[in-house]
């Protein structure tokens, strides 16, 4: 029997991979170990719908298609180390696993304040169970909450929130608008004003120091002094790649897996990134290696990564087109959406108005070198629709580097 195929991390990108890996017509044995007990599930209602009584796990769990029925899972296990050379992984209870090929599909954690002051109180928002903790929490009569971080899990945290009833809800962040680094300030003022006027307060252009309270948190301590009253405390200050695991394999880890532009993981034919652990180029912009924190990226990376792996197992490597999406994001926050199509971070500095205005519906366009290269709508579901109209635009269109 041939060596399995390893694929290292049972989320939505494990999963992805094992199935295409099928689909690719690989059909020896697979092997996926994963971290959480939970069977894969879909994370972006974590800090929406599941927080907001909405949704359960049965909801959000994944369907496995029929060709993966014969994986075997090794779910609640965490892979400790990897030896590249020797083609194996070694788990937590010291099972050591041959491969012949593997699939980093390992992700990211939640980035931690490290401030002096209690832990109790303190919440992040990634796993079931983080949502579940951090429900019962929110849910409690008068809750103060604290968001730090106005990024895209802190600002839904937020909307949220205030829909639960919560007392006071304020948002902290040491830059001056709330996801403004992704979006730009055209598109960011616009959001600050939607959330204050549904009662969110903001607390921009302050870092955290501290964490008042003897037990648990009563209170933000501010670097500039203030002191913001808090029950709860959501910590949304970006992430982590889960890539501990392979170091000692001569890799830049820096940020994430490094790739070529198939997925491929150094000169390791064998070994392949999916998901947003993976720092590839992407064809249709330019040569840089970056990772893609969008809910389309697992799904892509996978069907491609896949078919370039089961082409190397087969001995079959050959026509092979550089791997080349137009990531795509949507977040809901209150009775409004963000979504975009294409990558508006390359051309945040280049923001026009395409339809609408600041204070209604908008859809901006993102232009690098004069060229659209991405689409942000906020709003209701014209906004959306919209947005949804440059796609075949944005996919047509390969920008030069």
């Amino acid at each position: 029997m041939s060596a399995p195929v390893v694929v290292a991390g049972a989320s939505m990108a494990g999963l992805r991979a094992a199935e295409q890996l099928r689909a690719a017509g690989w059909d020896g044995p697979v092997t996926l170990v994963g971290d959480e007990p939970h069977m894969p599930y879909n994370r972006p209602p974590l800090s929406k719908e599941v927080l907001a009584g909405r949704a359960s796990y049965e909801s959000l769990a994944f369907r496995p298609r029929a060709g993966v029925a014969d994986v075997e899972w090794r779910l609640g296990r965490k892979v400790l180390g990897a030896d590249l050379d020797a083609r194996s992984v070694e788990l937590d209870d010291g099972t050591v696993l041959p491969y012949g090929g593997l699939v980093v599909a390992t992700g990211m954690r939640p980035r931690r304040l490290r401030c002096p002051g209690p832990l109790a109180g303190r919440h992040t928002v990634r796993t079931l169970d983080d949502a579940r903790g951090l429900r019962d929490a929110l849910t409690r009569p008068g809750a103060r909450v604290v968001v730090v971080g106005a990024g895209f899990i802190g600002c839904e945290v937020a909307a949220t929130a205030v829909g639960l009833g919560a007392a006071e809800v304020t948002v902290v962040d040491p830059l001056p608008l709330p996801m403004v680094g992704p979006l730009g300030e055209l598109l960011a003022t616009a959001l600050l004003r939607r959330h204050e006027q549904r009662g969110v307060r903001f607390a921009l252009g302050a870092g955290v120091s501290g964490f008042e309270g003897d037990d648990r948190v009563t209170g933000v301590l501010l670097d500039d002094g203030r002191v913001i009253a808090a029950d709860v405390v959501v910590e949304s200050v970006g992430s982590v790649a889960n890539t501990e695991w392979l170091q000692g394999n001569g890799l830049d880890l820096s940020d994430g897996v490094p790739t070529d532009e198939h997925l491929r993981v150094g000169d390791r034919p064998e070994v392949i990134a999916v998901g947003d652990v993976a720092r590839f180029p992407n064809a249709r912009y330019d040569g840089v290696p970056r990772r893609v924190e969008h809910w389309s990226i697992p799904t892509d990376t996978a069907k491609h990564a896949a078919k370039v792996l089961a082409a190397h197992l087969a001995g079959e490597e050959h026509g092979l087109v550089p791997f080349a999406p137009l990531p795509t994001f949507w977040s809901d926050q209150h009775d409004f959406r963000l979504q975009s199509f294409g990558s508006p971070v390359l051309g945040k500095d280049d923001v026009r108005v395409l339809e609408g205005d600041p204070e209604g519906d908008l859809l901006a366009g993102y232009h690098r070198d004069g060229l659209l290269v991405g689409v942000v709508a906020l709003g209701g579901k014209a906004a959306a629709a919209g947005a949804a109209r440059y796609r075949a635009e944005l996919m047509a269109r390969a920008v030069p580097a």
